[in-house]
């Protein structure tokens, strides 16, 4: 089943730098694709979780979490259309948070951060280790997407835009993987 890899605190400003370009020539034998958001891949073939990780792993010369989600698991989310309905606009951003490990409590939902009335993150979605959240900058030192749900959560997370999602899901898309 095809898969999408995040790396975890990967080309952060000046920390853990590394050349993606060089990591997909390494990794070419299993297709991977760099959709050019830093540490976010597609890989479109049938690889084995624990082979990909183990692949990445060994490549990589920064350390780094390596995070893998079958891409059927983010097409479902997709197909609840999160950047349509007006729940994505000007003043507010959708993300996806990719979690290291699937929670062990589920809080109920929708949660707001830092509360209802002034929130700056909105979760509106859990499905498995993918959270679905929005994100409202209202001050300078703005709450993130990531920050909320590992520490809501308690495990390691990655964050990405949903533009970057829906990149990856069109090169899919566009390898005969599966379909919206």
């Amino acid at each position: 089943m095809a898969s999408l890899v995040f790396l975890r605190a990967a080309n952060v400003g000046k920390h853990n730098r590394f050349q993606p370009s060089l990591l997909t020539r390494d990794l070419a034998r299993f297709g991977v694709i760099n959709i050019g958001a830093v540490g976010t891949f597609v890989v479109p073939g049938k690889v084995a979780e624990k082979t990909l990780r183990a692949a990445f792993r060994r490549r990589l010369t920064i350390p780094c979490e390596v995070m893998i989600c079958p891409a059927d698991e983010i097409f479902e989310v997709a197909r609840n259309k999160p950047g349509e309905g007006g729940r994505g606009t000007s003043d507010r951003r959708i993300f996806l948070t990719v979690m290291a490990e699937a929670p062990s409590h589920r809080p109920k939902l929708p949660i707001y951060a830092p509360a209802r009335k002034d929130w700056e993150v909105n979760i509106v979605s859990v499905r498995g280790i993918l959270v679905l959240s929005l994100w409202r900058p209202m001050r300078q030192n703005s709450l993130y997407p990531n920050q909320v749900v590992e520490k809501l959560f308690g495990v390691k997370t990655t964050t990405r835009t949903w533009n970057t999602i829906e990149k990856a899901l069109k090169i899919l898309a566009s390898t005969g993987t599966s379909a919206l």
